[in-house]
C-alpha cells in the first residue's frame, strides 16, 4: 500500500510592500509620524515607508516634491498653498496633519540693542530657510498685521537654508531678524549668555500643518499613509509620557514638551481635504500681504 502523498501547505506569500518616501520636519509636531513608523502602523498596512528629515523646511520639501523626490512630506500649510498658487506644482494637499495654529517666533541676536520691537522691522533684512518657505510667507503676514510697506516691506531675504545658519545670521549681522516656531526657539533666549532676544511673535490664523502627496503617488497608497499617520497621531494622544520622552530627545526641555502637549490640537483624519473656506483664508491673506498675486 503506497504510503498516502502529503500535501504540506504552501508558505502564504509576502506581499510586495509598496515604497513611499516621506519628507518631514524633524520638530516636535513630527512626534505623531515617529510613532507611526516604530509602532508600525506603516507597514501593517503594507507601506515601506523611509522617513526623510527636512530640517530646512517647508521650501525644501516642496522643492523635492516638484522634483520627484519624494512621494509625500508633512509640512506648513502656508507654504504648500502659496507653491500651489504660484507655480505649476506637482504635489496636492491631503489634508489637515494640525488643526491649531503655529506659534511664529520673531527672533534677533541677543546684542542687538538697536533691535527693541516689531515695528522697527521695516525696510530690513529678513532671514529664511528658503524662498517659498514658511518662515518666507509668514514675514509677509507679520509685515500685513504691522501696517509695513505692502509693496516692499522689507529689503530682503538672505537665505540661510536652516534654524542653525539663521540664528548665525542675526548674530553675524547679515539679517535682522527671522521667523521660526516658538518652542524650538525658546531656550535660545535663556540662559546667563543667550544667543537670541524675542522681537514679538505671530499665529497663523489657519490650522497649521499638511499632509501633500506628490502628483504620482496613487490615491490607495495616498489613504494608506493617511491612516497610518491618523493611528500615529491616536498612539501620541493616548500615550503622553512616551510623546513627552520622545520630544525631549530632539532637544526640547519636558516642561515645553509638556506645554506644548498642552496646546496642539492633531488632525482626527489627515484624509479629509482642507476646508475651501479654509484654503481660501490662506489665499485671501497671502493675496493681501502680497506673498501671491504680483509675480513672487
Amino acid at each position: 500500500m503506497q504510503n498516502p502523498k502529503i500535501i504540506r501547505p504552501r508558505a502564504p506569500k509576502t506581499p510586495l510592500m509598496k515604497a513611499v518616501r516621506l519628507g518631514f520636519i524633524p520638530e516636535h509636531y513630527s512626534t505623531p509620524i515617529h510613532f507611526a513608523q516604530t509602532q508600525k502602523f506603516f507597514s501593517k498596512r503594507g507601506l515601506d515607508v523611509e522617513l526623510i528629515p527636512y530640517p530646512s523646511g517647508s521650501g525644501h520639501l516642496i522643492q523635492s516634491l516638484d522634483k520627484g523626490e519624494l512621494d509625500a512630506a508633512v509640512g506648513l500649510t502656508e507654504a504648500f498653498v502659496r507653491g500651489i498658487a504660484t507655480s505649476p506644482a506637482k504635489y496636492s494637499i491631503v489634508g489637515t496633519y494640525v488643526e491649531s495654529p503655529l506659534h511664529w517666533a520673531v527672533s534677533t541676536g541677543a546684542k542687538r540693542n538697536e533691535l527693541q520691537n516689531l515695528k522697527q522691522l521695516e525696510g530690513k533684512r529678513i532671514g529664511v530657510s528658503r524662498i517659498g518657505s514658511g518662515s518666507y510667507v509668514m514675514s509677509f503676514v507679520l509685515a500685513l498685521e504691522q501696517g509695513f510697506n505692502a509693496g516692499r516691506p522689507f529689503v530682503d531675504f538672505p537665505v540661510c537654508h536652516n534654524f542653525e545658519q539663521l540664528r548665525k545670521s542675526v548674530n553675524d549681522q547679515t539679517s535682522e531678524a527671522f521667523m521660526w516656531e516658538y518652542f524650538t526657539t525658546k531656550k535660545y533666549y535663556q540662559g546667563e549668555n543667550p544667543e537670541l532676544k524675542m522681537l514679538g511673535s505671530i499665529y497663523t490664523p489657519w490650522p497649521s500643518w499638511v499632509l501633500v502627496r506628490q502628483e504620482n503617488l496613487d490615491p490607495q497608497t495616498t489613504r494608506q499613509l493617511s491612516e497610518s499617520l491618523d493611528e500615529g497621531i491616536a498612539y501620541f494622544e493616548q500615550h503622553p509620557d512616551q510623546s513627552t520622552e520622545h520630544i525631549k530627545a530632539l532637544g526640547y526641555s519636558e516642561e515645553d514638551a509638556r506645554e506644548w502637549l498642552k496646546k496642539v490640537e492633531f488632525s482626527k483624519s489627515c484624509y479629509t481635504p482642507l476646508k475651501k473656506d479654509v484654503n481660501d483664508n490662506v489665499i485671501h491673506v497671502l493675496h493681501t500681504a502680497g506673498v501671491i498675486g504680483d509675480g513672487r
